[in-house]
């Protein structure tokens, strides 16, 4: 995971993460591939996206009780 988030922090060369973290390039390459895949698998479990403006105009509200 700490590879995924490192590279995903700032997505520079992956040879150079993967000496900074002590690991080879094919390691982040193949971390990064395999943790983003299984966040867009799981997505529809964790995001929703307003398809009204009713719906719209709640999330807007919700979100201003955050801020």
């Amino acid at each position: 995971m700490k590879i995924c988030l490192r590279y995903l922090g700032d997505p520079g060369y992956q040879q150079g993460i993967g000496q900074e973290l002590g690991v080879s390039q094919a390691t982040v390459s193949r971390t990064v591939d395999r943790i983003v895949n299984s966040i867009v698998a799981q997505s529809n479990e964790w995001l929703s996206f307003s398809t009204t403006n009713h719906e719209l105009m709640r999330g807007q509200a919700d979100m201003a009780k955050h801020v």
